[in-house]
């Protein structure tokens, strides 16, 4: 089976190298043959990887330690739902998954584009095949994951402790799901380029596209800060990794090209800027591949060393040549006369916002390559560390989150005296009551309280835009306020979808405010019996409960949790040695609420004294970031879903009538 499996990517390999030569050709000489003749390559590339990628994950559930790269993450004694999570927890298979997302996703692109976009379809086809080339290659003569050892291992040496996470089961795939549909966008992108067609066909025929990306690293990022927050046992969630910002920063530049798409729709206006946006969020998902799986720079989230990084940096060279290119000969035909008539428009807003989350992404990227550009250059290394990028992220946050308030309700084109004063009499209220709220409970001034007032703010837009809307529907039409609310939602998808999801990226803000200016943290060796004061907690140090299975063993401090006289949880913090890569780990105990979480920690255990060192955090509001994804989630899955008349339409066609070709 594994010799199948090497033969399928070979195959693939082949028939992606065809694909792109044939849709090339197809496109260049305006032969309907050779496009689909591309098209039917690129299936067999999705068959032939989809074999592969089975293959591979058969050989780890059946433990098959001939293989090296099933000996290397996986183990006997792994549980099932880790050795599936093996198949991405390694390089080589992370790059198989890569290319059979890939592969799958330019099959749906194919299915959706059968009678649609067919002067575009042949530079898409081309460009989602060059990426598969890439990756196939890498597989078949760099990192092959079919790679037998010279002797079976008797056993395997386990997936990394650090891995062994219930998140790790939906955090890989969801942020490789972000990266890999990212390639769609840009294909279209460069198809719209190649072709010379650059009008907004391509921006609509992957506005979902981009949506579905972008929800994906909203996802993958979210999970895995939920993953850093209870394996590492440090006491947060994000720390600047170089490999979490390798994933903060295709979703910054993907942001700003879903805010400012709108205004290409509805002005015609930054054709250019919208382009280089989707490039870059293309090649940053490159140079985020690179990161995690090079190497090259070191990361609790990155856990492979491998001569890999040249072949990346040579791959994202070979995207942004090319793309440029196109760009540049391509420039005078994507001059538009429509520019932006006042600075108090919501054309503006959106670019302040778009130059806001681009300038965000910059410090991202600088502060993380700086290190190895300072090694490379003068052989030290500097460190960049949380601190560089607190400082500098977060006064361009507040000033976000103050347009997040603002873009939604300012009016196109020019906003009047009037408009204004309608507008933003509420929210600016709303935000001033908020502020004297705060300074009444005592909330210091900073940046903390700069981000609840302005969250008030953009809360009080949002809140508004529905009030309004349902207040108009029901002294219209005369319905209900549940009604009026659907009905509203329903007539404009987009437009109340991302307000939901405004919502969400506020309570993410105020969670992280709040969690970083007032988390208390207490560390104390204590004895069986002694007690600690954490914050309005008391922690009382109970007892050590051990435990020990095949895999691994166990030692727990019980410890419980009382407040205002009265016992309120029990936790037990663990500490975990796994036998296999003989490695010890930190299990945190938490207790979640919507106000705090008590969050404590086994530091360590001194059987002769029987003494624990007991770390302990109380964490305000955490539980509001994740309350902001869910509201992300369901914004996203409002604007994408499809309304009735799309719907409609989909269902005659596939009755059986053909739309027409362009």
């Amino acid at each position: 089976m594994p010799e199948i499996g090497r033969l399928a990517v070979c195959l693939a390999l082949l028939f992606a190298a065809y694909s792109v030569v044939t849709s090339i050709l197809g496109g260049v000489r305006r032969r309907p043959d050779f496009v689909r003749s591309g098209e039917h390559a690129a299936f067999a590339v999705a068959g032939l990887v989809v074999v592969a990628a089975a293959i591979l994950l058969r050989a780890l559930l059946q433990h098959d330690f001939t293989l090296e790269y099933v000996a290397a993450y996986s183990s006997s004694s792994l549980p099932t739902q880790y050795t599936v999570a093996a198949l991405w927890g390694g390089q080589k298979g992370s790059l198989l998954f890569w290319a059979f997302m890939l592969s799958l996703f330019t099959a749906i692109v194919q299915i959706q584009n059968r009678d649609r976009n067919r002067a575009l379809m042949p530079y898409v086809t081309a460009t989602l095949m060059t990426i598969a080339f890439f990756f196939l290659a890498l597989l078949t003569f760099v990192t092959d994951p079919f790679e037998r050892l010279p002797v079976a291992a008797r056993e395997g040496a386990d997936l990394n402790p650090l891995l062994q996470n219930y998140w790790m089961m939906l955090h890989p795939p969801s942020l490789y799901t972000g990266y890999v549909s990212a390639s769609v966008p840009f294909a279209f992108g460069i198809a719209a380029l190649a072709s010379g067609r650059l009008g907004d066909q391509w921006i609509r025929s992957v506005r979902r596209w981009a949506l579905f990306s972008w929800s994906f690293l909203t996802l993958g990022n979210l999970l895995g800060a939920r993953w850093a927050y209870e394996v590492l046992g440090w006491g947060g969630y994000w720390a600047w990794d170089p490999v979490e910002n390798a994933a903060f920063m295709p979703w910054l530049v993907s942001t700003a090209y879903l805010h400012s798409v709108m205004i290409q729709e509805k002005k015609d206006m930054l054709r250019v800027w919208n382009l280089v946006l989707v490039l870059l969020t293309f090649a940053l998902t490159i140079f985020g591949t690179f990161l995690t799986r090079s190497g090259v720079i070191s990361s609790v989230h990155s856990f492979t060393q491998s001569g890999l990084g040249p072949f990346f940096i040579g791959f994202l060279l070979f995207v942004l040549v090319v793309s440029g290119g196109l760009l540049v000969y391509r420039l005078p035909d994507l001059r538009t006369p429509a520019t932006i008539e006042s600075f108090f428009s919501r054309e503006a807003a959106f670019l302040f916002n778009n130059l806001i989350l681009v300038g965000i992404a910059f410090a991202v990227f600088w502060g993380t390559v700086f290190p190895v550009l300072s090694e490379w250059v003068r052989g030290v290394k500097i460190t960049v560390g949380p601190p560089f990028f607190n400082r500098v992220n977060a006064p361009l946050g507040l000033v976000l989150l103050f347009f997040t308030g603002v873009g939604p309700v300012i009016a196109w084109r020019r906003a009047s005296p009037r408009n204004l004063r309608r507008a933003f009499t509420g929210p600016v209220l709303t935000a001033l009551a908020a502020a004297v709220a705060l300074g009444v409970a005592g909330v210091p001034p900073g940046y903390a309280y700069l981000t609840f007032v302005l969250g008030c703010f953009a809360l009080g837009t949002v809140g508004q835009e529905f009030w309004r809307g349902v207040r108009a529907r029901q002294a219209m039409l005369h319905e209900s306020a549940p009604r009026a609310l659907s009905r509203l939602v329903g007539k404009n998808r987009r437009r109340y979808g991302g307000y939901v999801i405004h919502v969400g990226v506020v309570s993410a803000f105020v969670a992280i405010a709040a969690s970083t200016a007032f988390r208390i943290e207490v560390t104390q060796p204590l004895k069986r019996g002694e007690e600690m004061q954490v914050g309005k907690f008391r922690l009382r140090y109970e007892r050590i409960t051990t435990a020990e299975d095949a895999h691994l063993s166990r030692l727990a401090a019980e410890v419980s949790v009382w407040r205002d006289g009265r016992q309120i949880a029990t936790l037990a913090p663990e500490k975990r040695f796994y036998k296999k890569p003989q490695q010890p780990t930190t299990e945190v105990a938490m207790r979640s609420t919507l106000t705090e979480d008590l969050y404590v920690v086994l530091g360590s255990y001194d059987r002769d004294s029987d003494l624990a060192t007991i770390q302990a955090f109380v964490n305000p509001l955490v539980s509001w970031l994740w309350l902001g994804g869910i509201f992300m989630a369901c914004g996203t899955i409002i604007t994408m879903w499809p309304a009735a008349a799309e719907r409609r339409a989909t269902a005659f066609a596939l009755g059986g009538a053909r739309v027409p070709a362009e």
